[in-house]
C-alpha cells in the first residue's frame, strides 16, 4: 500500500495507468466468471453485462448507504 502511495506522488501518470489496467482487466474476469456461470443456462450474451452492472450498482448503493 505504501508503495502505491509513493507512485502516486512521484509519478502519478504510471498510478493512473496501473489504476485503469487494474479496473479494466478485473472487469473482465468478473464477466468472464459470470459467464461461465450463466453460460449453461442458455441466457442471451447481453445478460452477464447486466448481472456484472447490477451487482456493482448494489454495492455502491449499499457503500452511500453506510455513510
Amino acid at each position: 500500500m505504501d508503495y502505491l502511495r509513493r507512485l502516486q506522488a512521484e509519478q502519478p501518470v504510471i498510478f493512473w495507468v496501473v489504476v485503469a489496467v487494474g479496473l479494466i482487466v478485473g472487469f473482465q474476469l468478473v464477466l468472464f466468471v459470470v459467464s461461465l456461470v450463466l453460460g449453461p443456462f442458455g441466457v442471451p450474451s447481453w445478460v452477464p453485462i447486466v448481472v456484472v452492472m447490477g451487482g456493482l450498482i448494489l454495492i455502491a448503493r449499499s457503500q452511500q448507504g453506510s455513510r
